[in-house]
């Protein structure tokens, strides 16, 4: 019996449905423009474009502009690439605008259905952001879609790593801007480190279109950017404490691998005192649980997570004696990506990579709260269903299922569970056997480089061609990708099967005409691209003939949304495909959830050697398992964030505050309300409210007077007067800093003044957020202990945090009233000094002198070479000195030349 929900799904549609079905009279306007603007000349269409954006400026809403923005981005994006959008990339681009994900299959042109928003969006002279996963990306769109941009009249900029301010400050002046999802959060915060307004690149938020929005805003969204400056060396002691884990017995610690954590036991805390005061790392006399061992305890932990939790080739790389993370989810190499909290430094010493130096941090957001600072976001992927909930809770936004261009002919077949890994290899390698013998295209998944790699060796053994893309062959990604779906191809990937280029069946005929045009330089480019297309036409028809793209799973992810994303590379744009998971009891997933039952059922039914149980419960069972997975990590997500929410919230204030005084022209107002405040503290600290005048401290409010406020007055002599009190004192400190400081401006001349106030103040809120920002990440690391005494980590985080705010803020106040008390115009005598040093150092230059830092063998003359000085044999070099001339006679010290070989 069917129930009231599945009822009414059936006569009124999902409320998915109603909203595509809601589009539709919209899709049917645009469409009804299309031979009016097809009829437009190009200087028509950027004419349309000036005619919109003042409509905009003048008050009509982008919704009433919508039919005709779409109908002349859809015309333009026909004359400058060729391509007309489908009624379903319109309908995405709507939805997009409307605030929403869209959720569209691989290969429906999602890069295409980005303009339509962001081409209406920009009429409003605002800008708009577009956010991929990549350089490689956000270079190849900005290139790709900014001749749409520029058939509109509207201009194009990228962002990306390391680029020259100017070129970064022009791109982000764009009306579209094209960029990393990390480099615009960086950005963010680099510009509020700046101490000029003018030198700030991102003026404001007001669209994004997130590209793989999934991966930026959930995925990623565990690690908070965050920006860092060195800290003290402690490589020595690292080394020392690697030294100790690999005599740790199994007995010494336990591991939770659904939590991924792992703790000593008693057992092992015991054993690991012995061995630190064996190794002189604990003082004789001290204990681990002592405060004094706090910093060992760290790093101790931090060496067992990195021994027993992080793998080789699976969590990082070792490349160019560095340890490089890889991203779980895209298997790509995250290189500049450190953990923190000592973390990073215990692999490297593991690896016995060099260990680079803890950092403290400047800045820090994490990417949830950096986009929820636009106005408006939105987001594209071919999977968001499964994480629908987070996407409404977090950030607001609906997840929209856009349906395809053509009708899905893939075929998905249920999973096939094997009892060992070796026979569920051995399945894979006689399936792609199977498939290789009529030419059939296959990519496999696997979850880690580890296991790439072993299937690879697999498949070599038995014979069979592949390609192999992981983090290590990162570079030629583009180029594997677009061979994947040739004929016969077998390629093996790493979680990332086709990130950002499309797998097409026969291959890339793009990259085909290029690689055909390098070889044959002087041949006809038409006549080249006709052969080369007739060629591909026929490689893709075998192909289709074959059965489109096989998807092989080695086993599942954590979240079905990565699963979903390998299975969607198959039977894009209505291609036949067919795609099935392999999986053991031996697979992570597995085993962590819930094989043992599994493992009894399969040994009562009597399974043999080889055999697999293939059956839709098998299916539901691990998507529920997923599911949880996917549950927890989400609450993981979310617990980050409330404790972020905390320091956002400050970090909003401070960065609010640094914008209105780099934007200020006169900051003596607020500098002397600073002041006046200062005053009021010391004069509560020192002459307390209803306290007689034989109570006052006034020789120790003297001494913070001339210390604080750089005021040499008469308190003691102010305090033994008749009928003086506290306020009368507090008048005459206000009166007396205030002239100070106006001689002060008078020395310096009023504009200089401006000038060292603005910089003062912006350099004391720097330092003190910096060191707020090390308070709470120590707060943030103890205050779950709290939990054992029955009270509530996150509320006590946010009674100290608050707490500590205020402090900053008392402490800032105090700081910047100090610093401008002691700043001193310099004197002649001290001006002459600084001059004469300058003079002298130009001189040194002019004469061509090398400076202590030049390389003393720059300017080094050459001479004769040594009598029977021969370069290939270093017997007739006789014996020089290090520091000596070396015997060839180009003048060089012998250190710096033929000796540096020896």
């Amino acid at each position: 019996m069917l129930g009231f929900g599945t009822i009414a799904k059936k006569v009124f549609g999902t409320p998915n449905d109603r909203k595509v079905k809601a589009t539709r009279p919209l899709i049917e306007q645009i469409n009804a423009l299309e031979t009016e603007f097809e009829k437009l000349t190009d200087e028509g269409l950027k004419e349309k474009t000036e005619e919109f954006a003042k409509r905009a400026m003048s008050g009509e809403s982008l919704d009433d502009l919508l039919p005709e923005a779409f109908a002349n981005c859809r015309e333009a994006a026909r004359r400058a690439l060729g391509l007309r959008a489908f009624d379903v990339q319109l309908m995405g681009g709507v939805f997009l605008h409307q605030g929403n994900i869209a959720e569209m299959k691989t290969g429906e042109g999602k890069t295409l259905v980005a303009t339509f928003p962001a081409y209406l969006n920009a009429l409003t002279g605002k800008g708009v952001h577009i956010v991929t996963v990549n350089d490689y990306l956000a270079k190849r769109d900005s290139e790709w879609m900014g001749k749409v941009f520029a058939a509109l009249g509207l201009s194009t900029g990228v962002v990306y790593p390391q680029q020259p301010e100017a070129e970064k400050k022009a791109a982000y002046a764009c009306d579209v801007t094209y960029a990393t999802n990390n480099e615009l959060g960086f950005d963010y915060l680099r510009d509020n480190m700046k101490s000029d307004l003018a030198e700030v690149f991102q003026k404001q938020h007001n669209f994004a279109i997130v590209d793989e929005v999934d991966s930026i805003l959930i995925d990623e969204a565990r690690t908070p950017l965050i920006i860092s400056g060195p800290a003290e060396d402690r490589s020595e002691l690292y080394v020392a404490i690697d030294a100790v884990i690999p005599s740790l017995t199994e007995d010494h610690f336990a591991i939770d691998e659904k939590t991924r954590n792992v703790t000593f036991t008693d057992e092992g805390n015991e054993f690991l005192e012995q061995q630190l005061h064996a190794r002189g790392l604990l003082e004789p006399e001290q204990s681990l649980y002592d405060p004094e061992s706090t910093t060992i305890v760290h790093h101790v932990n931090q060496g067992l997570r990195a021994h027993k939790l992080f793998q080789k080739d699976k969590d990082y790389i070792v490349r160019d004696n560095q340890v490089v993370l890889i991203d779980e989810f895209t298997g790509r190499m995250m290189v500049g990506r450190r953990l923190s909290e000592g973390l990073h430094q215990a692999i490297e010493a593991k690896e016995g990579a060099k260990i680079q130096p803890e950092n403290v941090t400047l800045a820090s957001v994490t990417f949830q709260n950096y986009f929820r600072l636009y106005d408006k976001l939105s987001g594209m992927t071919g999977t968001a269903l499964t994480e629908a909930d987070e996407f409404a809770e977090i950030y607001g936004l609906g997840v929209l299922e856009v349906p395809t261009n053509k009708p899905i002919a893939r075929i998905d077949e249920d999973d096939q569970v094997y009892r060992t890994g070796r026979e569920k290899h051995e399945a894979i390698i006689k399936e792609i056997e199977k498939a290789n013998e009529i030419g059939q295209p296959v990519l496999v998944g696997t979850t880690s480089i580890e296991k790439s790699e072993g299937l690879s060796q697999l498949l070599t053994k038995a014979g069979i061609k592949h390609n192999v893309l992981n983090a290590r062959q990162h570079e030629q990604e583009a180029q594997i990708v677009a061979d994947a779906g040739r004929l016969g191809a077998v390629t093996i990937a790493t979680n990332m099967a086709g990130r950002g280029t499309d797998i097409q069946l026969g291959g890339n005929v793009e990259l085909k005409v290029l690689a055909a045009l390098e070889e044959n330089p002087d041949a006809d480019p038409v006549e080249l691209r006709a052969a080369e297309e007739a060629r591909h036409a026929e490689e893709k028809q075998k192909v289709l003939d074959a059965g489109g793209l096989y998807v092989m799973a080695s086993e599942r992810h954590e979240s079905r949304r990565i699963d979903n994303q390998l299975r969607g590379r198959s039977g894009r744009q209505g291609d036949p495909g067919r795609t099935v998971f392999y999986l053991s009891l031996e697979d992570d997933l597995m085993r962590i959830f819930g094989s043992d039952r599994l493992d009894k059922v399969l040994s009562t039914l009597g399974m043999k050697e080889g055999e697999a149980i293939i059956h839709p419960w098998v299916n539901k069972s691990l998507e529920r398992a997923q599911a949880k997975v996917e549950g927890r990590n989400f609450d993981m997500r979310k617990n980050v964030l409330k404790f972020d929410d905390v320091m956002n919230d400050q970090r909003k204030v401070i960065f609010g505050q640094r914008r209105e005084i780099m934007a200020a022209k006169d900051l003596s107002e607020i500098t002397a309300d600073m002041r006046y405040q200062v005053i009021d503290d010391l004069i509560d600290t020192y002459m307390p409210p209803k306290s007689y005048a034989d109570q006052w401290d006034t020789e120790r409010l003297y001494g913070q007077v001339i210390e604080k406020l750089g005021a040499d007055v008469p308190v003691m002599e102010w305090a033994a007067e008749e009928g003086v009190d506290d306020d009368v004192i507090r008048e005459r400190l206000v009166k007396a800093t205030d002239e100070l400081m106006a001689k002060k401006a008078i020395d310096f001349g009023p504009e200089s003044m401006r000038n060292i106030e603005k910089q003062i103040l912006l350099q004391t809120i720097d330092t003190k957020w910096r060191e707020h920002l090390l308070t709470l990440e120590h707060l943030r690391s103890v205050v779950g202990f709290r939990g054992y005494a029955q009270r509530d980590p996150l509320n006590e985080y946010k009674t100290e945090a608050f707490q500590l705010f205020e402090g900053l803020l008392d402490g800032l106040r105090e700081t910047v009233t100090e610093n401008l008390a002691k700043i001193r115009p310099l004197t002649e005598e001290e001006q002459q000094q600084m001059m004469a040093q300058i003079a002298a150092q130009q001189a040194q230059l002019s004469k061509g002198a090398p400076t202590p830092a030049a390389d003393e063998d720059a300017a080094a003359e050459p001479v004769d070479a040594a009598p029977g000085f021969d370069e290939n044999n270093p017997e007739t070099w006789g014996n020089p000195g290090r520091n000596a001339k070396c015997p060839c006679g180009s003048g060089k010290k012998f250190k710096h030349c033929h000796g540096s070989v020896l």
